[in-house]
């Protein structure tokens, strides 16, 4: 799953998905799919931060 800060999450199949989050990857084992956020995921930081950041402002403004 993935939310809109492009954060991933593993999550059950059996679980409602919870609002904000949206399923990327289908069903799968484990490791395929910790093998699909390693590959999709390689800056953990919050896209607001990496935005944040990229455009040069500081967090006390």
């Amino acid at each position: 799953m993935v939310n809109d800060e492009e954060q991933h999450s593993l999550w059950p199949t059996f679980a409602d998905v919870p609002t904000g989050w949206r399923v990327v990857y289908g069903e799968a084992d484990r490791a395929a799919c910790l093998d699909y956020i390693e590959q999709n995921w390689p800056d953990i930081r919050p896209k607001s931060l990496r935005e944040r950041l990229a455009a040069g402002r500081s967090f006390d403004k």
